[in-house]
């Protein structure tokens, strides 16, 4: 399991020509599940996001998480995060998860996700177009 995360003032996703969601501060995660992805997957992955010090402590030093700070969660599901892109020019997108194995894990994470922070999604499968304000710009790719 991939994420990308985003620290943010502010982001919103547009799905399929409709506003799908929109959140103050915090993190915009978009999120790819590879084959083999299964719920401990998951855990570690939210674990990581929800507690990653990217936010800054009253020294201005990347210490505190976005638990510790009260902010916001955009999850955006995005397959292409599992691409091999290491030969030649074209992605290729064999160890994405299947969609119905990541629309399952998706949607469990984005409920477990709701139980700790205030979240917003896009839609799983849709066309999406995705705006933000990156803060820093900060940036983190991590994996489960």
């Amino acid at each position: 399991m991939i994420g990308l995360i985003q620290r943010v003032t502010a982001a919103d996703v547009i799905a399929d020509g409709e506003p799908s969601g929109a959140i103050g501060p915090g993190l915009l995660l978009l999120l790819g599940i590879e084959k083999g992805d299964n719920s401990a997957d998951l855990e570690k992955l939210l674990n990581k996001t929800l507690n990653y010090r990217v936010f800054g402590d009253e020294k201005g030093h990347m210490n505190r998480s976005l638990l510790d700070v009260g902010g916001e969660l955009m999850i955006v599901s995005q397959f292409t995060l599992a691409a091999d892109t290491k030969k030649g020019l074209r992605p290729s997108f064999s160890s994405a998860a299947p969609p119905e194995d990541a629309e399952w894990l998706y949607n469990e994470f984005v409920e477990k996700a709701g139980k700790q922070v205030t979240v917003a999604t896009g839609k799983f499968g849709a066309d999406m177009k995705v705006s933000l304000t990156n803060d820093g710009p900060v940036t983190f790719f991590l994996q489960s």
